[in-house]
């Protein structure tokens, strides 16, 4: 893949999100970050990742509100979404998310979900 893809990663725990930014930093990806769910929506306002990696439980604003108000105006964009509570996917399948992963995953499950979708937006995206 020769473009930066452009990755938003939220959520609360540093302990998770830190290791998971730096691992995706070297693997090549641009990465942002943020805390909570307001902190996402105004980093996607101000610029269209290629893929957000959406924690559930967080403050201000929980995952699955913030994946709401993601889908009311960008419905295509893809979004992994990213818990502890396995049960809790089942709600989210209908806001089309591209996947799910574990916090206990491995890194290379989540490169296992990001690759194809990946692809996929590359493949979606007009050539400048």
């Amino acid at each position: 893949m020769d473009k930066k893809f452009k990755i938003l990663l939220v959520d609360d725990e540093s302990d998770f999100i830190e290791p998971i930014a730096f691992w995706l930093e070297s693997k090549g990806y641009d990465v942002q970050m943020a805390v909570n769910g307001q902190q996402a929506l105004q980093s996607i306002d101000e610029d269209i990742p290629d893929i957000v990696l959406l924690d559930i439980n967080m403050p201000v604003m929980d995952g699955i509100e913030t994946l709401r108000k993601i889908r009311a105006k960008h419905q295509t964009l893809p979004v992994i979404m990213i818990t502890a509570a396995i049960e809790q996917i089942s709600v989210l399948q209908d806001l089309n998310i591209a996947g799910f992963f574990p916090k206990s995953g491995s890194l290379t499950q989540l490169e296992q979900l990001l690759d194809p979708v990946l692809r996929l937006q590359a493949k979606m995206k007009p050539k400048p």
